[in-house]
């Protein structure tokens, strides 16, 4: 048996296992290829690493050393050519609670702030719940070859929207999700002048950044606008997202005063000690070896779902995927409501995909491919053959 057999190809059963992704539904027969978390064991360092911690047995107060902020600095400057000072990292239980954190010590109620839709869901809540407003600079669909399609920033738009004074904030996803979009250095650095010299301060979501498609690389948006606040994760490209740990990168005295009391009074300012030892294990040779294995295992599975679906559905494009193991597929054509499509799938079709309503634009799913390949070929039989009897 091969590593990429023993790790990918099967994956434990994760019914009734108090899984978000597998138990939200009773049904045992639907197969989810929703929320953004893989099937597979995370990487075998991980799990070694958490076992020598279980085996300690005490599990009070953890106190974040130096070989914590070595990994990670040590891992971004090696992999992508980031540097990263300790100084300048606060480390808190998620990506989501960072971003709200950020614009509650950053932005005053009422401010706008600028996504570039269609974009990850909870961009919108973490705007709302702070009592912001959501302006949306939406990217712009280019056609490809091969029934695909991508986007590119509208800079004309974004010119406009940062030149509001009450626009003072843009949360940026980098790489894309659900675009699924590696944004170039040019494509960043342009973005990058557009706010500085609106004064509009730019927050980077990283959490998909090591989720690129083998042969490519992502562009750390602090190399391109040091100034800039950036949020980083192993959980998605580990699968260790209930392990709760995250970074903030915040080169500015001043400004990372302002987060740091943020998170304090949004009560994210404690980790547990497993996802400590998650993320230093994490980002070591053995889990880089893993990383890359996995991003060889989704391209595969890029591959055959983009096959599956051209030949099945030719009048359903899918958006090239640079990075993210999450297809973003156009349905407008069907005709059916994308947010009714999601739910008659789940109940009709027996497979549960996320509408793209939720990301901010109807006619759309987002589909996860991140699971062993015959449960995902088989995920979308189902769904081409109900869709394709429409």
């Amino acid at each position: 048996m091969t590593l990429t057999e023993r790790y990918f190809d099967t994956a434990p059963d994760r019914k009734w296992s108090g899984s978000y992704k597998w138990d939200s539904d009773p049904d045992p027969d639907v197969i989810p290829l929703w929320v953004a978390d893989m099937d597979f064991k995370t990487a075998p360092c991980i799990i070694d690493a958490l076992q020598r911690r279980v085996e300690h047995g005490v599990f009070g107060y953890t106190r974040v050393g130096d070989e914590y902020y070595r990994a990670l600095t040590d891992w971004f400057s090696r992999r992508h050519g980031y540097t990263i000072d300790r100084d300048m990292v606060i480390y808190t239980s998620g990506v989501v609670p960072a971003l709200s954190a950020i614009i509650k010590g950053l932005v005053a109620p009422g401010e706008g702030v600028i996504v570039q839709t269609p974009v990850y869901n909870c961009f919108f809540s973490s705007i709302r719940n702070n009592g912001c407003r959501i302006v949306e600079n939406p990217l712009t669909r280019v056609a490809l070859s091969d029934n695909e399609f991508t986007y590119r920033m509208d800079f004309d738009d974004l010119e406009r929207k940062a030149a509001e004074p009450s626009n003072t904030m843009l949360l940026l996803c980098n790489p894309h999700n659900p675009a699924g979009r590696l944004w170039t250095r040019d494509e960043l650095g342009r973005l990058s002048e557009i706010c500085r010299r609106h004064g509009v301060r730019v927050v980077s979501d990283e959490i998909h950044c090591e989720l690129t498609m083998p042969g490519m690389s992502y562009t750390p948006y602090g190399t391109v606008d040091p100034a800039a606040i950036v949020c980083l994760s192993p959980s998605k490209a580990f699968n260790t997202a209930g392990l709760q740990i995250a970074n903030i990168v915040c080169p500015d005295t001043e400004v990372r005063r302002a987060v740091d009391r943020a998170i304090n009074i949004n009560e994210v300012c404690d980790v547990n000690p497993f996802g400590v030892e998650g993320l230093k294990a994490a980002y070591t040779s053995e889990g880089e070896k893993w990383l890359d294995l996995l991003r060889e295992y989704l391209r595969d599975n890029y591959i055959m779902t983009r096959d599956m679906l051209s030949e099945a559905l030719p009048g359903c494009p899918m958006a090239r995927l640079e990075a993210t193991y999450l297809p973003w597929v156009d349905i407008s054509s069907l005709g059916v409501e994308s947010e009714a499509l999601e739910e008659r799938l789940k109940t009709e079709a027996k497979v549960w995909v996320n509408c793209g309503d939720m990301y901010g634009i109807a006619g759309y799913i987002r589909i996860n491919i991140a699971c062993p390949r015959e449960r995902l070929r088989e995920g979308l039989r189902r769904l081409i053959a109900y869709l394709t009897a429409l």
